[in-house]
């Protein structure tokens, strides 16, 4: 389980806890890196992607409200 507790805007997640805490699955986290909706901010010591906490927050949170998005009616 991800620790929401800590200091968000300096813990650093990888693509499965950043895809637990956003509940989404790991794919999703590498599609947003991949669209330039979450940028990486680091790697582990494997090079692997690493990102800020507050950034995974930020593009779920973005992404879910623009999946809401409302179309006007058209006149007919």
């Amino acid at each position: 389980m991800v620790d929401l507790t800590v200091d968000l805007h300096t813990t650093l997640w990888s693509v499965s806890e950043a895809a637990e805490a956003a509940q989404v699955r790991p794919n999703v986290v590498r599609n947003w890196k991949y669209r330039g909706v979450l940028k990486q901010a680091g790697e582990d010591h494997n090079g692997r992607p690493l990102f800020k906490a507050i950034d995974v927050i930020t593009a779920e949170k973005t992404t879910r409200e623009k999946a809401r998005r409302v179309y006007p009616a058209h006149a007919a």
